[in-house]
């Protein structure tokens, strides 16, 4: 069982999930992707407790980590990140990041380059400007109107289809998406802010270096953007093992979960 607790923002309250933490284990640090929550992983959280220090939170905004001002950008989340660290005197994380929490990870990797002992991107893609067109930037950031005004039923259809291929996929991103229901306002909000941030951070064209042990998994049905198209330049350019998930969505974890499960431990037993 995880316990709950909270850390403290200028911009509100992050609730994140850990459980019974030992100083001496080694301590993964699960980050979901815009719009999930800590739910995301579950079936990770469920595998390795009692294996390994295991850290998830509801990203700021997301969730319980609610209510919270926009006014933040992707270097703070991974500020507070480590903050959360900090408080529970955590060194040396594995960060394993879903999409948007794949930027999160690089975002830290930039910040601290020393504090990780290993990085994993579940279906997201390179912070570096390099690989983004100008195009892209512009649609990032333009986002937010799209989902204020996008009937929100059918907002609901293709944003769960659209991540998983898997009934429990489906039906947890559905659950997740649920959250807002009868407000998706704030829905539009999260969605616009956190695209609105991940292109500003591109637009920094800092190295977004990976020091790290590092592992990239992308699903052969991930339709979400060019995750395809990006895993494979970022693995061509980096020589980042990557690895493909067979049949699996934008949220692989979901679809596949003992492959992916599999593929950590793993990653863990060789860099431990």
């Amino acid at each position: 069982m995880l316990k709950e607790s909270t850390y403290q923002t200028p911009c509100g309250t992050i609730h994140y999930w850990s459980n019974n933490l030992s100083l001496d284990t080694t301590t993964l640090v699960f980050l979901p992707g815009l719009t999930a929550d800590h739910r995301l992983f579950d079936k990770q959280v469920e595998y390795f407790d009692g294996k390994y220090n295991i850290i998830v939170w509801d990203a700021p905004a997301h969730a319980s980590s609610c209510p919270f001002r926009f006014d933040f950008d992707l270097s703070d989340k991974a500020k507070w990140l480590n903050g959360i660290l900090e408080k529970e005197e955590i060194i040396k994380p594995i960060i394993v990041g879903q999409s948007m929490g794949g930027y999160v990870g690089q975002a830290y990797a930039q910040l601290y380059p020393d504090r990780l002992a290993g990085f994993i991107s579940i279906d997201s893609a390179p912070l570096q400007r390099n690989y983004v067109t100008a195009v892209e930037i512009w649609l990032l950031k333009k986002m937010e109107p799209v989902y204020a005004h996008y009937p929100w039923k059918l907002l609901l259809k293709s944003g769960t289809e659209g991540v998983a291929t898997s009934e429990y996929g489906r039906n947890l991103m559905k659950e997740m998406m649920l959250v807002y229901d009868g407000d998706q306002h704030r829905y539009a909000q999260i969605a616009g802010h956190g695209f609105r941030i991940l292109a500003e951070a591109m637009e920094k064209d800092l190295p977004y270096e990976i020091k790290c042990p590092s592992l990239l998994i992308c699903g052969t049905k991930d339709h979400a953007g060019s995750c395809i198209r990006y895993n494979r330049e970022w693995h061509r350019k980096t020589k980042i093992p990557l690895k493909w998930i067979e049949g699996a969505g934008h949220n692989s974890n979901t679809d596949k979960p003992d492959m992916i499960n599999s593929l950590l431990e793993e990653f863990f037993s060789n860099i431990l």
